[in-house]
C-alpha cells in the first residue's frame, strides 16, 4: 500500500460535487460521496475484489468539500476500478455513526464487487473489515435504448401484473430454463412465452437491488432480497457474468426482451430501511457515512423502526430524498425499468420522529419530475408502526396495495358471516374507502394473494401457518390469514375435498378480474403453486420458494381457466373500468343520467339484495337503456345449492363463467345460450352471463 498526497497535481485533480457516485471524465474518474457531518474522507482503490488491502489510499482534505459533498478527481483510473471509503468523524449519541475501521461502500455505486470475501459480521465494532468488504465498480452510465425496445406502456384499464421472484421463477424440476441461467435475470428471458401465453401484461419483480443474503439467521440465507446494501447495483447472485461490469448489461437484456414481449417491468424497490439494522447491526454504507442524515432517531441516537428490520430511512430529508430519487432514475433510464413497488412505502411519506405527512416531499418531487412521469408507481399504503393510508395516501399518482380487497374476498369465499356488504363495495370500486366513489383507476391494486402470505393454492388447503422451516419457531409470518382447509389440512385424496379446493381457488380468481382495480396475481398461483402451508418463504432458496414447473392435468385446467379469464377481462375492460360512468344509486350514490349504464343488486330475487349479516350471496347486473342487460353475476358461497332469478332479457344471455362445472366447461371457448328465466347455482360457486350484444368481443382462447 502506498499514500499519495491530496496535493499531487500529476495525478489528483479537486473533482466535482455531482454526479454522485464515480463518473468517467476525460482524464479519468471523478467520485462524489455525501458525508455532512465527517471531518476526513479516504479514497481507497483496490486492484479486484479480493484483495485484501487498498493500493492506494487518497486522503481529502478541505479542499475536496462542496457543502455535504466530498469530491475527487483521479487521473489514469477508469471503467473497471474497485473502490470504498473510510470516514472520520464523531460518534453519535447512541455510540453508532462513524466508524473508520470499516471500509464504507458508495451508496451511488452502480456495479459491487467484493462478495467473494464478504463477511456480514466483519462490518460490526472496530476490528478493520478491509479485507472481507464491498467494494463499488467504476462502471458506464448509458442510457437504455428505448428505441429499439420502447415502452408498452399499457394501460392501466388493460394491465394485469404478475408478481414473481426471479431466483425463485426460474428454477425446479421441469423448468424451461437452462440449468447455467437458472435462478438469473437472462434466465427469465426463457420464461417469457409462457407468461405472455397467460396473458399478463407487467411483471412485478421480488428485489433485484443488490442485498445481502447473509441477513438472516444462523444456517440460512435471506431470499427474498428485503435486504438492500445498494439502490443503485444489481444483485449479483441472479446474474449469469461473474464480472461485475456485465451486470447492467444483463438487466438491459432482460427489459429489452420483455419491451418486445409486450411485457412492462416493475422492480418492487426498498427504500423505507437498509441492510444496516439497529444500532447493533453492520456498518456497510449508509451508517459511516450519514448516520443522522439518512436514518430516523429519536434525541438519544436510537434507531426509530418502522420496518420491521432495525431502522427506517428518514426519506423526508433532502439528502436522502435525492439519493432516492437518483436510484429511481439510473433503474428508469439507464436500465430502463418501467415502474416501481415500494415496500411500506408509506414509510416514505413519514417526517421527523415519524410523524406523518400529508405533503411528503419525497411523493412530491418524484412525481414533480419529467424522467419518472411516465413510470408505474405503486406502493404498499401501510408499515409496522400502523400507519395505513389507502384511499388517502399522500401521492396522486401512486397505486395502492388493497388489502381490504384481499381480505374481503377471502373472507366472503370463506363462509364467514358480515361479508356481503362488504364485497359489494370492493366489486364496484371500493367507494366506502374513497369518498363515497369508485377509485380512479390506476389507485388501486386488486389482489389475493402476494409473496407475503399464503399462495392461492394453500389459502384453500391450509387453517393455519407452517413455518417451522424458517427456524423461528412458527413465530414468523402472519397469523391472520382468512384461510380455510375445507375440512383437511394440508393436502388430501378426498375427491370430494380436491373438488371444493379446486372450485374456491376459481371462484377467488373470477372475483379478482371481474373487479375494478388494476388485479396482480403471484407466481404459480395459476398451476396451484404450494409452499407446504409456509406463509413467510423469505429463507426457503429450495422448492418451497420455487416455481411449479411440472404441472398436473389439474393445475393446467386451473391455468386454462386464468388465461381465459385475462382475456375476458380484456374484453369487458370498459365496463369494469372505475371512471366509467355507472349509476349505482346503492352503494357509489351515482344517479342515472340519459344514456347511462346503470348498476342493479339483486338476490336470489330480482332486485332484492341480502345484506344482511348472515347472506352468503350476492348477484348484480349492469343494463344498458337502449340494448338492456349486458352482464349478470351471482355468488353463492352459501354451503348449499340456490336458485337464482335471472334478469329478462329481449337479446338472450349467454353463460360465460359456471365455476361449479368441470374444467374447460368452467369457462368454455364459446359462451353457453341461456334461455331459462333463472339459474340454479351449486353451493360456492359463481356464475356469469353476458347479454349476446357482447359476445363478439370476447375472444376467449
Amino acid at each position: 500500500m502506498w499514500l499519495l498526497p491530496a496535493g499531487s497535481l500529476a495525478a489528483i485533480r479537486i473533482g466535482q460535487p455531482w454526479p454522485l457516485g464515480a463518473s468517467c471524465t476525460a482524464r479519468g474518474v471523478n467520485f462524489s460521496v455525501v458525508a455532512p457531518l465527517a471531518t476526513r474522507v479516504e479514497l481507497l482503490l483496490f486492484a479486484d475484489g479480493r484483495a485484501s488491502e487498498p493500493r492506494r489510499v487518497i486522503d481529502l482534505d478541505g479542499r475536496h468539500r462542496s457543502g455535504d459533498h466530498w469530491h475527487v478527481e483521479v487521473e489514469g483510473e477508469g471503467i473497471g476500478c474497485c473502490y470504498g471509503y473510510r470516514v472520520f468523524g464523531p460518534l453519535q449519541p447512541g455510540s453508532h455513526g462513524f466508524n473508520p475501521s470499516k471500509v464504507l461502500l458508495d451508496p451511488c455505486a452502480r456495479a459491487i464487487t467484493g462478495w467473494e470475501v464478504y463477511e456480514r459480521g466483519a462490518a460490526v465494532g472496530a476490528v478493520p473489515n478491509t479485507a472481507s468488504c464491498l467494494r463499488g465498480v467504476v462502471t458506464e452510465r448509458d442510457h437504455f435504448d428505448f428505441e429499439a425496445a420502447p415502452r408498452p406502456r399499457h394501460r392501466w384499464q388493460h394491465s394485469v401484473i404478475y408478481e414473481l421472484h426471479v431466483g425463485g421463477f426460474t428454477r425446479g424440476t421441469g423448468c424451461p430454463v437452462p440449468e447455467e441461467r437458472q435462478g438469473t435475470l437472462l434466465g427469465l428471458i426463457d420464461t417469457l412465452p409462457t407468461l405472455v401465453e397467460l396473458g399478463v401484461t407487467a411483471v412485478e419483480l421480488l428485489p433485484v437491488m443488490a442485498f445481502d443474503p447473509q441477513d438472516a439467521p444462523a444456517g440460512r440465507f435471506n431470499h427474498w432480497g428485503y435486504s438492500p446494501v445498494s439502490w443503485m447495483a444489481p444483485h449479483p447472485g441472479y446474474l449469469v457474468s461473474d464480472d461485475p461490469l456485465q451486470a447492467r448489461g444483463e438487466v438491459r437484456a432482460l427489459v429489452a426482451a420483455c419491451h418486445r414481449a409486450g411485457l412492462e417491468v416493475i422492480l418492487d424497490v426498498v427504500y423505507n430501511h437498509t441492510s444496516e439494522g439497529n444500532q447493533a447491526g453492520p456498518t456497510l454504507s449508509w451508517r459511516g457515512l450519514a448516520d443522522t442524515t439518512y436514518y430516523q432517531q429519536n434525541t438519544r441516537g436510537d434507531y426509530l423502526d418502522v420496518s420491521g428490520c432495525g431502522n427506517t430511512i428518514a426519506a423526508n430529508r433532502p439528502l436522502s430524498r435525492r439519493l432516492i430519487l437518483e436510484s429511481l432514475r439510473c433503474w428508469a433510464l439507464e436500465l430502463g425499468i418501467d415502474g416501481f413497488r415500494f415496500d411500506l412505502g408509506i414509510a416514505l411519506s413519514r417526517g421527523d420522529q415519524l410523524e406523518p405527512l400529508d405533503a411528503p416531499p419525497l411523493f412530491e418531487e418524484m412525481e414533480a419530475d419529467p424522467d419518472l412521469a411516465d413510470l408505474k408507481l405503486i406502493s404498499e399504503p401501510w408499515d409496522c408502526g400502523g400507519l395505513y393510508r389507502l384511499a388517502d395516501f399522500p401521492a396522486r399518482r401512486v397505486a395502492g396495495w388493497n388489502g381490504r380487497f384481499r381480505d374481503d374476498l377471502r373472507r366472503f369465499w370463506k363462509g364467514d358471516e358480515k361479508c356481503v356488504w362488504n364485497l359489494g363495495q370492493r366489486l364496484v370500486g371500493n367507494p366506502d374507502l374513497f369518498g363515497g366513489l369508485p377509485a380512479p383507476v390506476g389507485r388501486t391494486i386488486t389482489l389475493l394473494t402476494a409473496h407475503d402470505g399464503f399462495t392461492l393454492a394453500d389459502l384453500v388447503s391450509y387453517d393455519r401457518k407452517h413455518n417451522l422451516a424458517n427456524g423461528e419457531n412458527d413465530r414468523d409470518g402472519d397469523n391472520h390469514n382468512n384461510s380455510w382447509n375445507h375440512g383437511v389440512e394440508g393436502p388430501s385424496s378426498d375427491p370430494a375435498v380436491e373438488a371444493l379446493r379446486n372450485r374456491q381457488m376459481r371462484n377467488l380468481l373470477a372475483s379478482l378480474l371481474l373487479a375494478p382495480g388494476v388485479p396482480m396475481l403471484l407466481m404459480g398461483d395459476e398451476v396451484r403453486r404450494s409452499q407446504g402451508g409456509n406463509n413467510n418463504t423469505w429463507c426457503q432458496n429450495n422448492p418451497l420458494g420455487w416455481m411449479h414447473w411440472r404441472p398436473d392435468e389439474q393445475d393446467l385446467a386451473l391455468r386454462r381457466f386464468l388465461r381465459r379469464l385475462i382475456t375476458l377481462r380484456q374484453g369487458l375492460a370498459d365496463l369494469l373500468n372505475p371512471e366509467t360512468p355507472v349509476a349505482d344509486e346503492l352503494l357509489t350514490r351515482r344517479p342515472a343520467e340519459p344514456g347511462m349504464v346503470w348498476r342493479e343488486w339483486h338476490g336470489v330475487e330480482l332486485h332484492r339484495p341480502d345484506w344482511a349479516a348472515w347472506s352468503h350471496c350476492l348477484a348484480w347486473s349492469l343494463v344498458d337503456p337502449q340494448l338492456g342487460p349486458l352482464l349478470w353475476c351471482a355468488m353463492n358461497a352459501y354451503h348449499r345449492a340456490m336458485h337464482f332469478d335471472l334478469p329478462p332479457s329481449k337479446l338472450g344471455w349467454r353463460r360465460v363463467i359456471d365455476t361449479s362445472l368441470p374444467p374447460d366447461e368452467d369457462l368454455p371457448r364459446q359462451p353457453i345460450a341461456w334461455t331459462p328465466a333463472g339459474v340454479p347455482l351449486e353451493s360456492r360457486s359463481l356464475i356469469l352471463m353476458v347479454g349476446a350484444p357482447l359476445v363478439d368481443r370476447l375472444q376467449i382462447p
